[in-house]
């Protein structure tokens, strides 16, 4: 049965991206006003969170529930970690002494390794200083340095990422724009070792727009965000087994939906952003 989304704020207007539920309230990204914003479900108030961000996009909370962002903007190019005095540490800016691209989504690892997406959208690309687009894992070190590692080296322009539940798969969109272009749902086993195995497309969106964001429910399937009004079956949300097999899709009543989370005490809210400045909201049974 398709679920039924009613908006939870009035539309910003400009993108919504990245939201986490941190056990009381839904915290969300407004990009183009360098803006982290917090829902509450109980109240309904929408307070913000966080200022000048440099247009953060992605977000999740560790284990200690401590915020990560991706600063994607200009001026920012970095991964960074939101602390609760107001003070941010870098965790990510270079790879082997080169500016990241843009990065986009991450997701933190019950070690508390951070795995983030460096891809590059739009035509500008003259300070781009890498020569790829790659997912990355940042691992802690005891003296609060990071490592850097490169995880991909086969994809050319990655978005969306989340680990499986036992964290023995990376599923990555690869959803790059152009004709001829990969648009696609990855699955890439996670070594013994911490590198990445070759991977298997669980799912082609070819020649539409393909994953934006996703997360993973308690059983291990993949909910996705996808598509938008111009090609294919329009803005959707995607069930996907781990398998690949298409189990449900929910059309959404506003186009190029973002990312998603799951939200409310009970969990049982399903919370999507999008392009227009949304937060929409479906009560799942």
């Amino acid at each position: 049965m398709p679920w039924h989304f009613e908006n939870a704020i009035e539309p910003i207007g400009t993108i919504t991206e990245g939201p986490v539920w941190d056990g009381s309230a839904i915290i969300f990204t407004n990009i183009a006003n360098s803006r982290i914003l917090r829902y509450c479900p109980t109240t309904r108030d929408l307070t913000v969170l966080r200022s000048h961000t440099f247009e953060c996009n992605g977000l999740a909370l560790d284990g200690d529930k401590k915020l990560y962002g991706c600063e994607g903007g200009a001026a920012g190019r970095r991964v960074v970690r939101y602390n609760e005095d107001g003070s941010t540490d870098v965790v990510a800016s270079q790879y082997e002494g080169k500016h990241l691209n843009s990065p986009n989504d991450l997701i933190v690892d019950r070690s508390g390794r951070v795995w983030f997406t460096d891809p590059r959208y739009g035509d500008y690309r003259s300070d781009m200083e890498l020569g790829h687009e790659s997912v990355y894992r940042c691992d802690p070190q005891p003296d609060g340095s990071w490592t850097i590692n490169r995880m991909t080296y086969d994809t050319s322009c990655p978005n969306g990422l989340v680990l499986s539940p036992d964290e023995t798969t990376l599923y990555v969109a690869e959803s790059k724009y152009g004709e001829g272009e990969n648009r696609e749902l990855r699955a890439y086993p996670v070594l013994e070792e911490g590198t990445l195995g070759s991977y298997r497309v669980l799912h082609n969106f070819y020649p539409h727009r393909g994953i934006d964001g996703m997360r993973v429910d308690a059983a291990g399937n993949i909910i996705a965000t996808a598509g938008w009004s111009e090609t294919g079956p329009g803005p959707m949300i995607y069930v996907f087994a781990p398998s690949g097999r298409v189990l449900a899709t929910h059309p959404l009543p506003e186009d190029r939906p973002t990312n998603c989370c799951f939200g409310d005490l009970d969990l049982h809210g399903f919370y999507v952003t999008t392009i227009g400045g949304h937060l929409l909201c479906a009560r799942l049974k």
